[in-house]
């Protein structure tokens, strides 16, 4: 197969995204024969099936779940196109910026980062989407996305070429429910040794730095759960004297008081920095650039 019918390819994925060839032939305005011809044509110039029968009905294949994915990739990046050339000289100004967020990255230190889209000079379509850094940076590489904003740069073994921006770092709050808060402020920070923690799982930025600090002060305390989920851990947190945790200190005033926590310690030493990842040293996407060049020293103070 030299070239793809994107024809024969709207079909197949009218038929997969709506369940069946009459709902998708309703949709298009077409007859099913039209849509069963098409289809049939798709599948002999990929020589697969992409349905099988399934009941009354149809259902996708391997190889039919592998096209729709592909074919979800296609029309998406054909609405962003059509979206972009309305963003020329002329045309009603909305910027769509496609941000990419890491599971580990505290959503109110994300949202704090993002004010300056939310900001901007000229009405901005955000899209927001999270997963972990390489499969993010990768969507990044593919101008799928305009910036990834992470509690950790993006390493050299990812084989991209892109440009950590350094936006600020916040020390770290330990803190747990009261009872527990009231008996580990003695002596810190030698309380934590052997006491119980919830702390972010193994693979988190902020986990790596908890545990180089941890390191520097001979504490080792008793992991009793880890979490991708911060929300979790704080919820955890908060149900009494199951374990201290440790929050970023830049949005510990609303956490705190949130889930009802106390503070045990705060340690500037330990923490995490926060970054802005882009494929340009110097940013062109104007609202990449405000996210960049934006001064964010008060709130990580």
């Amino acid at each position: 197969m030299d070239q793809l019918n994107f024809h024969h390819l709207r079909y197949f994925w009218a038929v997969a995204r709506k369940g069946g060839v009459r709902k998708a032939a309703e949709a298009l305005n077409v007859s099913q024969p039209a849509i069963s011809a098409q289809l049939r044509s798709l599948e002999e110039s990929l020589g697969e099936k992409l349905f099988k029968r399934k009941g009354r009905g149809i259902a996708l294949t391997d190889a039919g779940r592998l096209a729709l994915g592909y074919a979800d990739e296609i029309f998406a990046a054909g609405r962003e196109l059509v979206t972009s050339f309305k963003h020329l000289p002329g045309a009603q100004k909305v910027l769509k910026f496609n941000v990419g967020m890491t599971d580990a990255l505290s959503k109110q230190i994300a949202f704090e980062l993002l004010k300056p889209a939310f900001q901007f000079r000229i009405p901005t379509h955000i899209v927001c989407r999270q997963g972990e850094l390489a499969p993010l940076v990768h969507q990044l590489r593919t101008h799928r996305l305009d910036i990834v904003l992470s509690d950790e740069p993006a390493s050299s073994s990812l084989k991209m070429k892109v440009y950590n921006h350094r936006l600020g770092r916040s020390g770290v709050t330990f803190c747990a429910a009261p009872p527990l808060a009231t008996k580990l402020r003695r002596n810190f920070p030698r309380c934590l040794h052997n006491a119980p923690a919830l702390l972010p799982s193994e693979n988190m930025g902020s986990r790596i730095a908890l545990e180089t600090w941890f390191d520097s002060e001979s504490i080792r305390p008793r992991v009793v759960a880890e979490f991708e989920d911060a929300t979790l851990m704080m919820v955890a947190a908060s149900q009494g004297e199951w374990g201290f945790t440790a929050i970023p200190t830049a949005v510990s005033a609303a956490t705190l008081k949130h889930y009802g926590l106390k503070v045990i310690a705060r340690v500037d030493g330990c923490g995490s920095d926060y970054y802005a990842i882009t494929t340009e040293r110097r940013v062109k996407h104007p609202v990449a650039a405000a996210i960049t060049g934006n001064n964010h020293a008060e709130f990580f103070s």
